[in-house]
């Protein structure tokens, strides 16, 4: 039986919400090496399944530049790999793709992540942005297109004019860096059809799903606190989340485990003076671009100026590491565009003879 958050309307979230990451102690000498990554890993993502797919409950487009203002892009018409993979195309000239969907959160969104990720990734585009309006859907399909962003390096979006509630939180999760301007809503799950008559039956029907919640949250870096305050608020009602809420359940800015995993990663490619003003960008951008004085009236698009403005103090983008900078997903084209390694997915690009039947390598 199919796990749903029924969306709810929500009120207005009264202050947007950005950045959290992991504290690590460094030390103020150019050469102490930085503290080691916790033994954390995400789940693996399984082998991306190309059958037959269409979104039945939302739209999707595609759009190779950050800039919204301008539009969403190219609608996503199939879900077919060849189809997919011409809507993408364009996006290897700027190295990015955002990719935005209003709608439920169901199975076939989970197929689109999933497929998006794996042609990103095809194709060279190493910036992914998920721009998400979205009020909820099943769980099972949230945790699905959760553990595909969180192996694909996305970059998450609630704009002034969307919203995320229910099951969509999980895929916030899963973000490697999440920027929230819309509200973020929250309520108890409940199994639809569900034939429980007592308090104690539809408990134990959600106590079969809450370990699976918890393990998924807790890979992803979010707090488990955020399922426990779930069973509290009422299916038929919301809660919306403040920023300070979505900061402590790990739901905001950069994604701690995410962060850990980089950090030696950084530190040896980019060096410590790099992790290190890195790490006071981000604590200043919290402080003046995530939550200032007019915090209610700011969308994503200011969000992301004010830190574009700021980050230039302290030496971003980097020389010698400019796309392991802060905000490197909105820094424009990246020239080198990497070849395509042969192999299936290469072979099947060609284009289809008209009418062909656009089946896709598995």
């Amino acid at each position: 039986m199919t796990l749903r958050w029924i969306p709810l309307a929500a009120g207005l979230l009264l202050a947007s919400a950005c950045s959290r990451q992991a504290e690590v102690q460094t030390s103020a000498s150019a050469d102490q090496a930085v503290p080691a990554a916790p033994a954390v890993q995400r789940k693996e993502q399984a082998q991306v399944d190309w059958s037959p797919a269409r979104l039945e409950a939302g739209d999707a487009w595609i759009d190779c530049g950050s800039d919204y203002r301008n539009g969403d892009g190219r609608p996503v018409l199939s879900l077919a790999y060849i189809d997919l993979r011409n809507t993408m195309q364009a996006c290897r000239g700027t190295g990015l793709v955002r990719l935005r969907y209003k709608g439920k959160v169901t199975t076939s969104f989970a197929a689109l992540a999933e497929r998006t990720g794996k042609l990103a990734t095809d194709l060279g585009i190493g910036k992914r942005i998920l721009d998400i309006d979205s009020a909820g859907g099943h769980v099972e399909a949230a945790i699905r297109a959760g553990d595909a962003i969180g192996e694909n390096d996305w970059t998450i979006w609630v704009r002034d004019d969307s919203a995320c509630h229910s099951a969509c939180v999980l895929l916030l999760a899963a973000g490697d860096m999440r920027v929230v301007a819309g509200p973020v809503g929250i309520h108890r799950m409940i199994r639809v059809g569900s034939a429980a008559t007592s308090r104690k039956e539809l408990g134990e029907e959600l106590r079969k799903v809450s370990d699976e919640l918890r393990n998924y949250l807790e890979r992803n870096g979010a707090s488990a606190e955020v399922y426990d305050l779930m069973t509290t608020v009422p299916n038929r009602t919301l809660r919306v989340l403040t920023a300070d809420e979505l900061e402590r359940y790990g739901l905001s800015g950069a994604n701690a485990v995410e962060d850990d995993l980089n950090r030696l990663r950084l530190a040896r490619r980019c060096g410590n003076d790099f992790v290190r003003r890195r790490d006071a960008f981000r604590r200043v951008y919290d402080a003046q671009c995530v939550q200032p004085a007019d915090a209610a009236s700011q969308d994503v698009v200011d969000i992301n100026a004010c830190g574009l403005a700021l980050r230039a103090q302290y030496g971003f983008p980097d020389p010698q590491c400019p796309d392991d900078s802060p905000m490197a997903e909105l820094d424009g084209a990246i020239l080198d565009i990497p070849q395509l390694a042969a192999g299936p997915e290469a072979e099947a690009a060609p284009e289809p003879a008209a009418g062909a039947r656009q089946d896709a390598p598995r």
